[in-house]
């Protein structure tokens, strides 16, 4: 029985090591090489033409202090808050219902819902442009149902860009919901109807608490990306909407700027790392619901 106990340990090691392995190789160059690669380059000098000088430097981090920065990280910021309220309205009751689905209608609708990953997302985003433009579908549509008398100038404006970046993050808000509801004890639920509570005294008790982790992750999964975007905003939104990410791909490209933009890259990773502490210490959980 010792051998037998014995062997199964040894085999059990080997799994795991054989499993640990390759997340960790992977994880050091891809994920630890890169950032310390990205964080070296924020403290060089740029060159005159292209490339970097080794020689040690604040100034690309006390740039980012000038106004035009600041209220750019301000703009990314309120146009993440602002896309995360609107999926977590939409998102949140999408999934709260699709988990209470039945099965075949379920699968049917969550179908529906990969489909579009199918596709590439610029592809996507340029048939918003069709649905936008002047004299395009939606314009059309208001026409005929008489609400407008004139086309409207939708295309590379604000609520452009707000729509796009809803479409392309939603999915993530109701799985990550849909995740949670999933795993609900519903008896809890039950158990709060017998005692005397009502259908809304329940749920905000016992369900909205229960799918919180959920919800959070959700946030995190639309607030993080909806930062660094830029293709929406590119596309969408024209040269009126500028985030983050605008400012980095274009100190990569126009501005060859390889300093600087690291260094943006650098500090749009705190803002990052401190959302998602945020979120562990909230919903008490390592790990993001509906897609770890």
């Amino acid at each position: 029985m010792d051998f037998i106990t014995e062997n199964k340990k040894k085999n059990k090691n080997r799994f795991l090591w054989l499993t640990l392995v390759p997340i960790y190789v992977f994880t050091l160059v891809f994920v630890l090489v890169p950032f310390i690669y990205m964080l070296v380059l924020s403290f060089l000098t740029r060159a005159e033409v292209w490339g970097t000088v080794n020689r040690f430097t604040m100034d690309n981090y006390i740039r980012i202090l000038e106004p035009l920065y600041i209220s750019t990280f301000l703009s990314s910021l309120k146009l993440a808050l602002v896309v995360t309220l609107l999926i977590t309205l939409f998102g949140y009751p999408f999934g709260y219902f699709m988990a209470k689905l039945p099965a075949n209608i379920k699968n049917r609708v969550m179908m529906l819902l990969m489909i579009p990953f199918w596709t590439s997302g610029l592809i996507r985003l340029y048939g918003w442009i069709i649905v936008f433009r002047s004299n395009g579908t939606l314009d059309q549509v208001l026409m005929g149902l008489h609400i407008t008398e004139k086309p409207l100038k939708l295309l590379y404006s604000y609520p452009a860009v707000v729509v796009g970046m809803i479409y392309v993050l939603v999915p993530f808000m109701i799985l990550a919901v849909y995740s949670s509801v999933e795993k609900m004890d519903w008896t809890l639920v039950e158990a709060a109807r017998d005692l005397g509570a009502g259908r809304i005294k329940a749920f905000i008790t016992v369900t909205f608490r229960l799918t919180l982790p959920g919800l959070l992750s959700g946030v995190v999964l639309t607030f993080i990306p909806s930062m660094g975007l830029f293709f929406v905003s590119d596309i969408l939104g024209g040269n009126k909407i500028v985030l983050v990410g605008n400012v980095i791909q274009e100190q990569l490209t126009k501005g060859r700027n390889l300093p600087f933009a690291a260094s943006l890259s650098v500090i749009l990773m705190i803002l990052t790392s401190l959302i998602i502490g945020l979120y562990r210490k909230l919903a008490n959980t390592k790990e993001l619901e509906g897609l770890f």
